[in-house]
């Protein structure tokens, strides 16, 4: 079997991979028994321990399980995760993990949870045309997001957003893009578990909140918020401050479309789309 020599200072995925292979093999363990492990395939764990895909923290979590590293993969994980995630971001993932219902608003871009894989990637790829990113940042962003959407479907957590008309109306990647994405939103939207609203250009200025929030409910009944700039992300725990967050959504939420007219209004913007 040919084996690939690592090269750890070549990109924070392939350093941990290598962190990965080191243990292993300490340990006489092949890839397929630390698969079994971890409950993920052989070819994943390859993958990871070679560079050429970046681990998930769910991921790093059961091989400080399987080695009993004791959070040594988890915090290697979130190393990694600076180099591509906004200061603040990490902090945040941990408490997404754990919430049990989002309360959420976007004006600019459909909501991370909701993006199709086209759409991300789209999303990305700009980053990387514009050099503020490299491709491997950008792919690594992609995946985490993707992690994400998995983990929420998997831990039955409510969400509620608020969408700006704009994140409908704006093209990322092409109409084709637009299309599968709006068509993803609406079936989202007919979900259970998950409340979409649509807030109008017709709001004009009398739409509540002027930026992107998210607000956490977390098990024990705390509500966490966060919010970014362009340069680092905050995860809000002050109450008073939080108290006026949420006020604020609440009145978005009344002065936002209802669930029905907003997938009507979804469905007429991908038929815009549609029809060119």
């Amino acid at each position: 079997m040919n084996r690939k020599e690592l090269d750890p200072s070549q990109s924070p995925a392939a350093a941990f991979g290598a962190e990965v292979r080191r243990l292993r093999e300490e340990r006489g363990w092949t890839q397929q028994h630390v698969a079994e492990l971890t409950e993920y395939s052989a070819v994943h764990v390859s993958a990871v321990e070679t560079g050429r895909k970046p681990s998930t923290e769910t991921f790093a979590r059961r091989l400080d399980r399987a080695f009993d590293q004791r959070g040594h993969f988890e915090r290697e994980w979130g190393k990694a995760g600076k180099s591509v995630l906004l200061e603040g971001f990490t902090e945040y993932l941990r408490s997404e993990a754990d919430a049990v219902a989002l309360r959420l608003f976007e004006i600019n871009v459909v909501p991370s949870l909701f993006q199709t894989p086209a759409y991300a990637t789209a999303y990305q790829n700009a980053r990387v045309r514009r050099g503020h990113a490299t491709q491997q940042q950008a792919d690594e962003r992609t995946e985490l997001l993707l992690q994400r959407q998995r983990r929420m479907a998997e831990t039955g957590a409510r969400v509620h957003a608020v969408i700006d008309e704009g994140c409908l109306r704006r093209v990322i990647g092409d109409p084709a893009v637009m299309i599968e994405q709006l068509r993803h939103l609406e079936a989202l939207a007919t979900h259970p578990r998950i409340i979409v609203q649509v807030a109008p250009f017709t709001l004009g200025e009398d739409r509540p909140l002027g930026h992107p929030i998210t607000l956490l409910t977390m098990p024990n009944g705390a509500v966490l918020g966060y919010c970014e700039t362009q340069r680092r992300g905050f995860l809000e725990r002050d109450a008073a401050s939080l108290k006026v967050w949420a006020g604020e959504y609440d009145e978005l939420q009344v002065e936002a479309l209802s669930k029905a007219s907003s997938i009507d209004f979804i469905r007429h913007v991908r038929r815009g789309f549609e029809h060119g």
